[in-house]
């Protein structure tokens, strides 16, 4: 096997491992999940991609390990963005918090899946049709400007098509039974509350992986960096729910600078082959950006308290 073989296998494990830790030891029962324990599990996976990304300067060099930290920031900042969205999924349905999590385990389960594909497909395209780079950047343009526009999107479940064809072939239960996605009732299998929300957790996934995968791709090409700096931003998206949940309403400027955090990679996408942005000055952009959006929410709302 060839280095590069040798570093997807150890990494496809390692991320099995802690998945299968996760539900067998550390959450085996269902239980909310409170602030401190949310503050050391992001701690922890913050942790282990600065790890990894140390492991990647040793092993591919810096031009590559300031890739993976680029693509990890604008993923991670872009997944602080979409906690929006799942509290107002969660609200809609109700979920129990207890609950919670078991639904963010598995999302993020199918999620991992979805993006290997979106990821490899999206590299393929552009090697083999070197003009689509236009086109995903000029949608990363699109995006961001959408998202500066539209600040507070209301969630229609009802209007899914996902859900709408799932509960032409299912019945699906009034209330939540524990934690189950299914039982069996009436010689019938039926589908719970909390196996809709999943549902609706992946689909909206979906939506979230075409923004953030060409965001990626505008950084490096490499399949390697753009899967696991998507990988470790996705593993700490659960902590880092459970962490900003309460406070999400305080970051009131975030989907600016997330605006403007996209329109600059579709441009330098756009433009790669007349301008050469290099790796670290497209890093220091999203760094400076992402602080500059947080420190003026955070003045304003201390002009709020005033």
């Amino acid at each position: 096997m060839s280095a590069q073989a040798w570093w997807w296998t150890i990494f496809i494990v390692f991320v099995l491992g802690m998945l299968i830790l996760d539900v067998l030891v550390f959450n085996r029962r269902s239980h909310e999940v409170k602030l401190k324990e949310a503050l050391l599990w992001s701690a922890f996976w913050v942790g282990l991609a600065l790890l990894f990304n140390l492991a990647i300067l040793i092993w591919k060099g810096q031009k590559p390990a300031l890739e993976f930290l680029t693509g990890y920031l604008i993923e991670q900042s872009l997944s602080v963005d979409n906690l929006f969205v799942f509290i107002m999924i969660f609200s809609y349905f109700r979920v129990p918090k207890e609950y919670q999590h078991k639904i963010l385990f598995w999302g993020i389960l199918g999620a991992q899946v979805m993006r290997a594909i979106f990821i490899f497909a999206g590299v393929a395209l552009i090697h083999k049709f070197e003009w689509i780079i236009y086109i995903f950047g000029l949608f990363l343009v699109l995006a961001g400007i959408r998202m500066g526009v539209h600040k507070d999107e209301e969630i229609h479940p009802e209007r899914n098509p996902v859900l709408k064809l799932f509960r032409r072939f299912m019945p699906v239960t009034t209330n939540y039974e524990q934690d189950r996605f299914f039982i069996k009732k009436d010689n019938k299998t039926w589908a719970t509350p909390l196996f809709i929300t999943l549902l609706m957790v992946e689909t909206t996934d979906v939506v979230f992986a075409v923004d953030s995968i060409p965001a990626v791709l505008a950084i490096t090409l490499d399949p390697f960096i753009v899967y696991t700096s998507n990988i470790f931003a996705i593993l700490g998206l659960r902590a880092l729910y459970f962490a900003l949940a309460g406070i999400m309403p305080l970051f009131h400027y975030l989907h600016y600078g997330l605006s403007v955090i996209l329109v600059f990679v579709g441009l330098k996408m756009i433009a790669s082959h007349f301008i050469k942005i290099s790796t670290g000055i497209s890093l220091g952009f999203v760094v400076g950006i992402l602080i500059i959006s947080v420190v003026a929410s955070l003045l304003k709302t201390k002009s709020e308290k005033k």
